[in-house]
């Protein structure tokens, strides 16, 4: 016989499983971003002799499309990486919540047991 705390078990479990898997894709997009980052720098870097320089952002003011190509990647770069990371925390955040709430439950449901048990022997 299932009560409704197995279902809501197997439903911050499932919950859980969901936010490690969101909290993975928002660490590739993380990498993903590192990686264009560099190779936005070093396409800028190596196109142009002397890039002008946006905070540390290299850029070449000339219409050419190799410098068109490096900021493009430089500046989606550096979108990727600060929102892998803060979609990272957010999603760890809640896995940790689940987490929580999982072991509120099954403590929950053992003590509800226990007294179960007590209530039958006597």
């Amino acid at each position: 016989m299932r009560t409704p705390l197995y279902s809501i078990k197997e439903y911050l479990h499932e919950k859980a499983e969901e936010s490690r898997h969101n909290e993975t894709a928002a660490y590739l997009m993380f990498l993903t971003g590192a990686i264009f980052f560099v190779g936005g720098v070093l396409i800028t870097v190596s196109r142009t002799e002397k890039p002008s320089w946006f905070i540390f952002f290299p850029y070449n003011p000339l219409p050419d499309p190799t410098s068109v190509l490096g900021l493009t990647l430089t500046f989606s770069g550096i979108a990727l990486l600060v929102y892998g990371v803060v979609v990272g925390i957010y999603y760890a955040r809640k896995r940790s919540w689940y987490i929580h709430e999982l072991s509120r439950a099954h403590s929950f449901l053992k003590e509800s047991e226990n007294k179960k048990r007590s209530l039958e022997r006597k």
